[in-house]
């Protein structure tokens, strides 16, 4: 089966060089084979600092340790690649990049969080479906081993998703890092989730969504210091199972995986609806953080 080209867009985040590890040497002891990344445009946001202050020194870092081409525009990279990580750290650009990225009619990988919105999320898709280019959003941790065998053949019942959620000022809330545990969350309860709450100290959020079925879902993050890692108790069919995300295989080289095999078939591993309805969680999350009251999806 012939290697896949691929392109990448947006060099600012610490993905960019993990990606290109994986997939470009193959002397890495977790190569992902299937896919070499050739192509890239760096991309960046000036309304977001640590897209500022790293875009520059990934670039050069992709560009010399991985052989990757830099080039000068978005549409350069798709012409010349047959799938595209839309690696780009702010997801607040996501929309205004695949709006350049979708009449190619490739598929393509766009990195955590997929939107800062529902209204850009939306949009997204509504592009992915007129341009027939499909589209895959997720967290490495949902792959996790650790986690990502929680639950596993059985009916879940609920979910505690746990991890780190720093809050920065450039930043809308919890779609920082919370998306992680959201993933996860989201990955054991899958869609259906109507409205949102949060409790909120400077040290932790706990972000309760209530689903249609009756079931619960919590999402704890924490700013302790010192404490990192991610992890889920799930409530299920066949008991409770508790995991904490391993650092080995790297949950990076799981999801490429996944990735590899979206970019071969076209079909996406994870429902449009759980994309929309994480996207949905955060911003209702960051509501209910500022306001204190249940906000609905």
């Amino acid at each position: 089966m012939a290697e896949l080209k691929l392109g990448m867009i947006g060099l600012d985040t610490s993905h960019c060089q993990a990606f290109s590890s994986l997939l470009n040497n193959k002397e890495h002891p977790h190569h992902v084979p299937g896919a070499t990344i050739t192509h890239a445009f760096p991309g960046g946001s000036q309304e977001f600092s640590l897209s500022r202050e790293r875009v520059e020194r990934i670039t050069a870092d992709v560009r010399d340790n991985a052989g990757v081409e830099i080039l000068d525009s978005i549409e350069a990279v798709a012409e010349r690649v047959d799938a595209i990580l839309l690696t780009s750290v702010d997801g607040r650009v996501h929309l205004e990049e695949f709006r350049k990225l979708a009449p190619f009619g490739k598929p393509v990988f766009i990195d955590k969080p997929f939107a800062t919105s529902v209204a850009d999320a939306k949009e997204i898709l509504a592009l992915s479906e007129r341009h027939n280019a499909p589209v895959l959003s997720c967290s490495s941790i949902r792959f996790a081993k650790g986690i990502a065998e929680l639950g596993q053949d059985a009916e879940i019942f609920g979910c505690e998703a746990f991890g780190p959620a720093a809050i920065l000022d450039d930043f809308p809330g919890l779609f920082w890092y919370g998306i992680h545990s959201a993933e996860v969350l989201f990955s054991k309860m899958g869609a259906g989730c109507k409205e949102v709450s949060v409790r909120k100290t400077d040290r932790a959020d706990v972000v309760t969504g209530v689903w249609e079925d009756g079931r619960i879902g919590t999402l704890y993050g924490f700013r302790f210091q010192g404490v990192g890692g991610f992890g889920a108790t799930v409530f299920s069919s066949k008991g409770i199972e508790h995991g904490i995300g391993a650092s080995k295989p790297p949950a990076y080289a799981l999801m490429l995986d996944k990735i590899i095999e979206f970019f071969r078939t076209g079909v996406a591993p994870i429902e449009k609806q759980v994309t929309l309805e994480i996207v949905a969680f955060l911003e209702a999350a960051n509501k209910s953080r500022e306001t204190g009251e249940v906000v609905s999806l």
